[in-house]
């Protein structure tokens, strides 16, 4: 795996526990924030064809 690919993959991963961390606090705004950066993750993923396993979908 290449460090763009291991980089991208682990930027999915943070950002998933964020999303998980604003949704128990009740942060709805950062949710928001979080949903999109993933939106925005996933999307870059697919563009460069890195598989993202389906425990990060």
């Amino acid at each position: 795996m290449d460090a763009f690919t291991a980089g991208l993959l682990q930027r999915i991963r943070t950002t998933e526990s964020d999303l998980t961390r604003a949704r128990e606090t009740g942060d709805d705004f950062l949710a928001e924030v979080e949903e999109a950066e993933l939106d925005d993750l996933h999307r870059l993923a697919a563009e460069h064809g890195v598989e993202v396993s389906a425990s990060h979908a």
